[in-house]
């Protein structure tokens, strides 16, 4: 399975969905990081610096890591254009899950103009009758429709998540990962706070640490009794 997460800037998706990428890459996985920035309007840390950090971090997660040009930090824009570059490299990867940011407003406006891009192109990822738009870049890509989109949070929780992941396996190789972005922990100590989140909706369903995912769509499921995993304690 190909598995691709795409994130605004270069520690968004370690922060964010890290811990689950790498799980799925220790399953034999194939996973995939697009970073639409390099920080470029960050307080510490000089876009190089960034950039090479997000390398060694996709390296520590086992992940192919590629960085679009979306006109920098702070300038990522929800048009079309930008969701057909993203769309191209839906249909190139052909992922049967992708991840992006949560599209709710938060902190930084990049993170939900990032998911909201992400949700348009897997859209127009699947309309064959676009391959003609030479300046959209999809001449010469086959049309590929994903199996899911899941949508993770950075700095900024979005009520109850629709899926909750037991990710206690991966907790201390995940905190390593972020640690890896070490230009961000001169502004927070960003790993404390993520590891903390993750404690905290670990303990609500009975494991160590937990990562929340939204769903884009109802999750689908053959029979009730499918779902073996309980989250309540009585």
């Amino acid at each position: 399975m190909n598995i691709l997460a795409v994130g605004a800037h270069p520690d968004d998706i370690e922060f964010g969905c890290a811990h689950v990428l790498m799980q799925e890459a220790r399953k034999g996985h194939r996973v995939k990081l697009l970073v639409l920035s390099r920080g470029e309007a960050a307080s510490h840390g000089t876009p190089e610096d960034r950039e090479a950090e997000s390398r060694a971090a996709a390296k520590a997660m086992g992940a192919e890591i590629d960085f679009l040009d979306f006109a920098g930090d702070c300038h990522i824009a929800r048009m079309p254009e930008n969701a057909f570059k993203l769309a191209a490299e839906i249909r190139h990867f052909q992922p049967a899950i992708v991840l992006a940011p949560h599209p709710g407003e938060n902190q930084h406006p990049d993170h939900a103009v990032a998911g909201h891009l992400m949700r348009d192109a897997c859209r127009f990822a699947r309309y064959a009758g676009l391959d003609s738009l030479k300046k959209f870049s999809l001449e010469g890509t086959a049309a590929h429709t994903i199996g899911a989109l899941y949508f993770y949070t950075i700095t900024k929780e979005f009520g109850a998540p629709d899926i909750v992941i037991d990710i206690g396996d991966v907790a201390k190789d995940w905190e390593a990962a972020m640690m890896l972005h070490a230009s961000q922990m001169r502004s927070r100590n960003y790993a404390d706070l993520r590891m903390s989140a993750a404690r905290h909706l670990g303990l609500s369903i009975g494991v160590e640490y937990a990562a929340g995912f939204y769903a884009n769509d109802p999750v689908r499921v053959g029979a009730l009794s499918d779902l073996t995993l309980s989250s309540r304690h009585f």
